[in-house]
């Protein structure tokens, strides 16, 4: 098996110190002397595959922590956090950050606890200052770190692939005898078979704004008739998931990342939706079509009677060990520029404190609604992307209903577009053509940027006032 080729002695030593192991003893254990263990935890000698595998079967590990794009999108984190005026006096560079992420990971992960502490408590005191002025009350103020960031990660985590639950849409289809072309009568007949519970579509006028209401003491799952076919059917798939699988949705919430009662019944919204997915769009049949239509994902959307915004973050899932998808990115953004959903397995960088970069082209989704924009980008280290993205307008109701207007993105590497149908006709080889992004403005180098909103945090403010380029925030 290959060798380790990150380093991971910082990360061994810590294991074993929490063992309360010393080093000759956990020598034994692995088989090899005190001294090789010994060059191992200096990074001297690599940690190899088999004995990260020896120390797995050995001890509660989670080799995620050990992964390389674990301790990057630590880095990562940390450079955001940087990147925060309260540390513009400090200049530390991406190396210095990895290096600390290397060898001080448990000091790495407190340092951004902490600082997500301090960003809730600021704003907590910003929301106590603007009730105060606007005479209202005081309530609802204890701040703790969101639940929906503390899920995010751990879908990140998972890589938003969950093995257990697309066995189990699998053994839907089979034990409930499924069928494509009436995939919501076929569930809503499971329903009533196995657990007695009764399907009603209420009239939009009825349901009070209400999508979706399961009533177990009357057996009743009432859907709203403003909901569309495929929203109405990943509802009663949803369904499912909590009726049927409890237990695993419960088992797989019990992650450390989840570190309170909040964050752990969003985690079984999460999963119940995942499986929803699963079962809408069931594994070798998706990722077979995807294929063979080259991503087309309005294609896709119609043969499998799904949205848009489904088919998208379904490709997202698709990590079954030797039947891999296109490793993609995906976000979902407000007209106002909020993040609400964001994954990534292409390896880019979303930010997690503050806005995303204005030039990604998911933001210039809603100049032109409903049509599909394509974009070759490049982030400031090198990496080029391709993207497409494309608004969604969510259909809960008639003529007066509220109809939210979002933009979703969908990204990968760029050796990875020519699988994409949207990357037809385009000149993927010459990357001066590629858009230059970044993550936001502060960890962005480019003093050139005409979108700039602040200075970056590795470069001197220079105001002169003889002299205005494209960007306020310009090299003098």
């Amino acid at each position: 098996m290959a060798q380790s080729r990150t380093p991971l002695g910082a990360k061994l030593r810590g294991l074993r110190r929490k063992e309360g192991l010393s080093q000759i003893q956990l020598a034994e254990v692995l088989g090899i002397s005190a001294s090789y263990l010994n060059l191992i935890e200096h990074n001297k000698r690599p940690l190899t595959a088999p004995l990260l595998i020896q120390l797995a079967q050995r001890y509660q590990l989670d080799l995620h922590a050990f992964s390389p794009e674990e301790d990057a999108a630590m880095a990562s984190d940390l450079s955001e956090t940087f990147g925060d005026p309260l540390f513009e006096t400090l200049d530390l560079t991406t190396a210095e950050l990895r290096d600390f992420v290397g060898q001080c990971p448990t000091a790495a992960r407190g340092l951004l606890t902490l600082y997500r502490a301090y960003r809730d408590a600021r704003s907590a005191a910003e929301d106590l200052a603007a009730k105060v002025s606007e005479g209202q009350d005081l309530l609802g103020l204890d701040r703790t770190r969101l639940p929906s960031e503390e899920v995010n990660d751990f879908i990140q985590r998972a890589r938003n692939h969950f093995p257990a639950l697309e066995a189990a849409a699998e053994a839907l289809w089979k034990d409930a005898g499924l069928g494509s072309d009436g995939l919501f009568r076929d569930l809503a007949r499971h329903l009533l078979e196995t657990h007695r519970v009764a399907v009603r579509v209420v009239p939009a006028p009825e349901s009070g704004g209400v999508l979706r209401r399961y009533q177990p003491e009357r057996r009743l799952l009432e859907l709203s008739e403003g909901l569309p076919l495929h929203s109405r059917v990943f509802q009663l798939a949803h369904q499912v998931a909590l009726l049927e699988h409890s237990e695993a949705l419960d088992g797989l919430a019990e992650d450390p990342l989840l570190t309170c009662a909040e964050s752990r019944t969003l985690a079984r919204v999460a999963l119940a939706n995942y499986f929803a997915g699963a079962v809408m769009m069931p594994y070798t049949p998706f990722l077979s079509a995807a294929k063979k239509e080259r991503h087309d994902i309005e294609l896709l959307a119609r043969r499998f009677q799904a949205s848009f915004e489904q088919v998208c973050h379904r490709l997202t899932t698709l990590r079954r060990k030797g039947a891999e998808g296109i490793p993609f990115h995906f976000l979902r953004i407000d007209i106002a520029g909020n993040i609400s959903k964001r994954f990534s397995s292409s390896g880019i960088r979303f930010a997690r404190f503050a806005g995303a970069c204005p030039r990604w082209n998911v933001h210039a989704a809603f100049l032109t609604p409903g049509s599909i924009r394509t974009q070759l980008s490049q982030m400031p280290d090198g990496g080029t992307f391709f993207c497409i993205a494309r608004t969604i307008r969510r259909e809960s109701g008639g003529a007066h209903a509220d109809h939210a207007v979002m933009a979703v993105g969908l990204g990968c590497e760029v050796t990875h577009a020519r699988q994409l149908i949207y990357a037809d006709g385009l000149d993927l080889a010459n990357t001066a053509a590629a858009v230059p992004i970044g993550v936001s403005c502060r960890l962005c180098e480019r003093t050139d940027c005409a979108e700039r909103a602040f200075p970056a945090l590795h470069q001197p403010l220079r105001i002169q006032e003889n002299l205005r380029r494209a960007s306020f925030y310009g090299a003098g």
